[in-house]
């Protein structure tokens, strides 16, 4: 198994079913032990708000505000430095423990050694 997995996540309330899928892997894998950087890019961007993953309802699914806290809790969660400049989304705006951070920083944390990259 992969010493850190960093998760992209694109899809928000326009494809729950994959927005879940991320947020699923992601928590399970931080309750597993492993080094989690979960990306919020496109319309999951608007999770990194607070409030927002409240409004988000799948039937089925862990409560995302629950996946969501435990990512928080032992894991990373980043919001796209583009993504949050196309949603006029700043730093002060984000949940405490989100950054913002770039393309870079991505690639970066992607390529690491021992590392799997998944893409939702």
């Amino acid at each position: 198994m992969a010493k850190k997995l960093v998760i992209k996540v694109t899809a928000g309330a326009d494809a729950p079913e994959r927005c879940s899928q991320a947020f699923t892997v992601a928590a399970v894998a931080v309750a597993s032990g492993v080094d989690v950087s979960l990306w919020l890019t496109g319309e999951s961007s608007w999770f990194a708000l607070p409030g927002r993953a409240a409004e988000f309802e799948l039937p089925h699914a862990a409560p995302l505000p629950d996946l969501l806290d435990s990512i928080l809790a032992g894991g990373r969660i980043t919001l796209c430095t583009q993504c949050a400049a196309r949603r006029e989304i700043t730093e002060k705006d984000v949940l405490e423990g989100v950054r913002i951070a770039g393309a870079q920083v991505f690639v970066s944390e992607a390529l690491g050694g021992d590392t799997q990259a998944l893409v939702y």
